[in-house]
């Protein structure tokens, strides 16, 4: 009897030295998670793929993508990470759609419960597929004037950025489309090639390989400039709707966080990896590549941008009549 209690004593004494051995390792010791909330093959997921690839040159352990997509503004995604411990060993892929996931319901808490890192964005465009009988934006605006919520429309998920700039559209030009919302860029792309909805609004970014391959027609830029691509030079709609800059432009904040609530050491880590990575190369060339402006932002500075973007996106929404939570009640100030 005392042999077997002194044995379980033994195998006890290992278990606890083992949990302290790991609990006294330094982070990170074994390999992270990033959960992006938006679907595979869009910008949140491909600039996620691509920065973890190069942070993980300046970690000891691998990087693993996945996707949790679905719910209101990606809140499946952000409820999944916010559930994990905050211990740093999972990540949240967002980008600044997400802001909107309070005041439409998806969650109850203010953007500043994440500690955000800022990879860059892309601006916004309205698209049609090749063979379209609409050619200019005028043309697609009449239709929909003419039979208001008949013109199907892809733009990301409902609270999304493009689903934002949709709407405002919407109100600067007085049209009516009928949303149909998609997980993400990339579904709601393959929706206008395959004449499931007449137009796109995504980002130049993820829409690039399909103009260039000639699957999807640019109508015009939803930023005061234009844009060249593939020969064509984009009109801005600034340029045709003079009610659009009251609602326009919206901007892209493309990254990742960790619980705010994460320990200093475990920020300080991933922000030596983001910032090394941030100034690789690699990271230059890929962006210039794929139509991004670089952003670098991290900690308290991301913070500060994300909250002007929650207060911006969540009282345009309220004007545009698209929320179902007073923005005032969650604490976010008018901006």
């Amino acid at each position: 009897m005392k042999s077997k209690i002194a044995r379980l004593a033994a195998a006890a004494l290992m278990t606890a030295g083992a949990a302290g051995l790991a609990s006294a390792q330094e982070y990170p010791y074994r390999d992270i998670t990033t959960a992006v909330v938006w679907g595979a093959g869009g910008g949140t997921d491909t600039i996620n793929r691509m920065i973890m690839a190069e942070m993980e040159k300046h970690l000891p352990v691998s990087i693993n993508v996945i996707n949790q997509t679905g719910g209101v503004a990606g809140s499946n995604g952000m409820v999944y990470v916010m559930n994990q411990p905050d211990d740093g060993y999972t990540l949240v892929g967002l980008s600044e759609s997400n802001v909107t996931a309070a005041v439409q319901g998806g969650w109850d808490k203010k953007f500043d419960y994440w500690f955000p890192f800022i990879v860059g964005g892309s601006p916004d465009l309205i698209s049609v597929p090749a063979d379209s009988p609409y050619n200019s934006l005028e043309e697609l605006v009449d239709a929909a004037k003419a039979a208001p919520g008949t013109i199907p429309a892809a733009a990301s998920g409902a609270g999304s950025i493009h689903h934002l700039n949709l709407l405002a559209i919407e109100k600067g030009s007085g049209a009516e489309f009928k949303f149909v919302p998609y997980k993400g860029s990339a579904p709601g792309q393959e929706a206008a090639i395959a004449g499931e909805v007449a137009l796109v609004v995504t980002s130049l970014a993820e829409q690039a390989p399909l103009i260039e391959g000639g699957q999807l027609r640019p109508l015009a830029m939803l930023t005061p400039e234009n844009a060249e691509i593939a020969g064509m030079t984009v009109p801005s709609a600034f340029g045709i709707y003079d009610g659009l800059d009251q609602y326009l432009p919206l901007k892209q904040a493309i990254g990742f966080a960790v619980h705010n609530s994460a320990s200093d050491d475990v920020k300080a880590k991933l922000a030596d990896a983001f910032q090394k990575a941030m100034a690789s190369q690699a990271v230059a060339d890929w962006a210039a590549a794929n139509n991004y402006d670089i952003g670098g932002q991290y900690g308290p500075e991301a913070q500060k941008l994300f909250s002007t973007l929650e207060s911006t996106f969540a009282y345009t929404l309220q004007d545009l009549g698209a929320t179902t939570v007073d923005p005032a009640s969650l604490g976010i100030e008018k901006p």
